[in-house]
This record gives C-alpha cells, structure tokens and sequence, in this order.
C-alpha cells in the first residue's frame, strides 16, 4: 500500500515507548498506521490492541491494512474512545496520540483544511459532524470570530478583531483559496503566510481539538496498566501547553503521583527527518509512564 502519511518522530517514538511482544497498544489517532505499524510489527499483540480515528477515510484504510487480524478499530474521538475503554475495564500497555493533522487532510483540497489548495471551506475531521468551517466563517458573528481568532490562533486581540471584521465584511466564502487570498493584504513580514494562524483557529473551533485534548488528558492514568507508557505528539503551543501541564500535574506528588515523565524536555525531530518531512518542524513529543 503507497505510505498516505509520514508518521513524525517514528524512530523516537519507538525509542521512548519501547515496545515489547505480547505488549497491548492504543493508537488514539491512529491515521493510517504510521506509528501503529512498527509497533504492532514488535508487540505481535493484535488482539488487545486498539487503532482509533474519527476521520472515515483513515479508518477505511486501517480495516484494509489489518483484515483479518484481530485488532479492534474504532471510529470515534479520542476522548469517547478513552472512556469507553475504561468504562469496559481494559487498560493498555501503551497509548499513543499524534495530535496532527494527517498529510492527506491537509493535501486534499476537498477537504478543506488547507489555503493552498482552492477547496469548501470544510476543515471537519469527521465529515459526518454538522459543524464546518463554511458555518464558522459565514454564520458566527464578529465578536465570537474575533475570541476563536485569539484562543486558538493566539493573536492580539487588536488584531483578532481586525480579521474578525474582514471577515464578516467579506462574507459570504465560498472556497478556502478565496478567503486565503482575502487575508494575504495583513501580513506582516516574515515567512508565515497571514492566513495561517486564522485557518488554524477556525480549525480547532471545528474539531473543539484543545477541549478534546484536556477531557482526554484527564482520563489517560485509568487507561494504563501500571508500568504502562503514555506519548503525546503535539504540533503547536496550544497543544504543547496542555500536555505539559498535565504531565506536570499528574507527577508532581513524588511516589503519591500518578505518573512519572520520561522526557524531562520535549523530543523534537533530527535534522534528517525535518529534510525528509519538513512538516515534523515543529512536532514535540513528550512521554510518561505510570506509577
């Protein structure tokens, strides 16, 4: 099968995790198998093993790849699957959670999530939710837009409200190239195209991705078996932040604590990796392991 998406951060992954046969595997974001693959190929263990995604398209191609083995996937958020989980008394010897977007979302223009590519104005992770970019964009008003444009794109609120404005003015969108291009007159120097940080924001308003990421940080201890690892790849600060700070919560009472982190700082991608898939720039990844 032709590789859809380079997993970021593999060989480190592996490293930190250190998968061992007969080991159980939660994938929470299993993509298209990426990550899943090398450790599957070490653990052998299928049958206790579990690959989650909410996008349809991974999850057709996860059923293909592993017919017949006895692996359960899921499609559902990461935080509905977390809990269901728990809620049916398994635990896993390790969980995975690669928060970025997959390499097909982003290059298909059909799907939305790109300025680059001329597409409906999408963005859904699971297409079969009813809230879109296009309800984002067109619908809310100019103060809700301009709060979306400074949580989760970390803009100035001077600025948010600026764009905000541009774009209830400018309403309506059709297409993703056409508010991409709309965006572009507010640059302000540097490499980063303008619309960037407002197609990011838009993003995870539509996914609620940070609201999923905090309930699901929450629950992970019940979901590990004692000695059990966890890893989290994050791709932005906002992200970034949220696993931090848990980790530091959740290890901060010495023998008391529920887990113990493994990676006193971030992991981040060898120069050999950035050349291959430059999209690993800004991947951290961070791991503990249960007490």
């Amino acid at each position: 099968m032709e590789e859809l998406h380079k997993p970021v951060l593999l060989s480190e992954v592996l490293e930190v995790l250190q998968p061992r046969p007969g080991e159980s595997y939660m994938d929470l974001t299993a993509g298209y198998a990426g990550h899943a693959s090398e450790i599957l190929d070490v653990t052998q263990n299928y049958k206790d093993s579990v690959l989650v995604d909410r996008d349809i398209n991974a999850i057709r191609v996860l059923e293909e790849k592993f017919s017949g083995m006895g692996i359960r996937i899921v499609k559902a958020d990461f935080y509905n699957a977390v809990l269901q989980e728990i809620e049916c008394g398994n635990a896993f010897d390790m969980i995975l959670m690669d928060f970025g977007v997959s390499s097909p979302q982003l290059d298909r223009a059909e799907r939305g999530f790109s300025f680059a590519k001329d597409g409906p104005l999408d963005m859904r992770m699971d297409q079969s939710q009813e809230l879109s970019a296009e309800v984002v964009v067109n619908h809310y008003n100019e103060r809700h837009l301009a709060e979306i444009l400074e949580k989760y794109g970390e803009e100035k609120p001077g600025f948010a409200r600026l764009i905000a404005r541009e774009i209830v003015h400018g309403r309506p969108w059709r297409s993703t190239a056409q508010l991409g291009e709309a965006l572009k007159r507010y640059g302000r120097g540097g490499k980063i195209h303008p619309a960037t940080r407002t197609f990011q924001a838009i993003r995870i308003a539509v996914n609620d991705e940070l609201g999923l990421i905090e309930k699901t940080l929450k629950l992970l201890p019940k979901a590990l078996k004692p000695g059990g690892r966890v890893a989290a790849i994050t791709f932005h600060s906002l992200e970034d932040r949220l696993v931090k700070d848990w980790l530091k919560e959740a290890s901060a009472y010495g023998e008391e604590s529920e887990l113990r982190v493994l990676t006193k700082k971030p992991v981040t991608a060898e120069n050999e990796e950035l050349f291959i898939n430059p999209r690993a720039r800004s991947a951290k990844l961070r791991v503990a392991v249960k007490l």
